[in-house]
């Protein structure tokens, strides 16, 4: 067991690395879809991509910082707090996405419009509510959509977080 130690496997920090490189494959694949497959992403997909990018930050932050346990505590909590609220928006996601179809909200104009024409604040409170364009299941896998797979992600994330609060010398 002591060349598992030497191997610094164990260690908060190695774990933060694997989460922020887990961040990047998710914005990877969010790019290959967008550009190579021209799926293009709706605002609770932007959203969340948002989310992903604020985790990914929190854990490459604790992996530069390589803090004392007080400190991956905080970064822990921050991580997890970040990947919950990107699983928040994928379960919004994913329950408009189940509507009956005259029940979903209205589509919008494009994000890149919103931006230039509306307050920042409508802008963003559109992105986090979603819109008609956020009810089309463009991919699945194994019978389950983006938003899907997306939500066990953060639940991953935010796990792979919480878990540095006891994982210590």
């Amino acid at each position: 067991m002591k060349w598992i130690k030497k191997l610094k496997i164990m260690k908060p920090r190695f774990w933060f690395l694997l989460g922020s490189l887990g961040c990047v494959f998710l914005l990877s694949m969010g790019a290959y879809f967008q550009f190579n497959q021209d799926l293009e992403p709706c605002p609770l997909c932007i959203s969340q991509r948002i989310a992903i990018f604020l985790t990914g930050l929190v854990f490459m932050s604790a992996v530069s910082h390589n803090p004392a346990q007080i400190g991956i505590n905080r970064y822990a909590i921050l991580g997890a707090l970040s990947a919950f609220s990107g699983g928040a928006i994928s379960t919004r996601h994913i329950w408009i996405q189940n509507l009956p179809p005259d029940k979903v909200p209205e589509c919008t104009p494009a994000i890149e419009y919103m931006l230039q024409n509306f307050p920042l604040i409508d802008t963003v409170k559109l992105m986090l509510s979603g819109t008609g364009d956020c009810a089309k299941v463009d991919w699945t896998m194994f019978g389950f959509s983006m938003p899907v797979w997306t939500l066990l992600a953060f639940l991953m994330l935010a796990a792979l977080s919480l878990v540095q609060i006891w994982n210590h010398d």
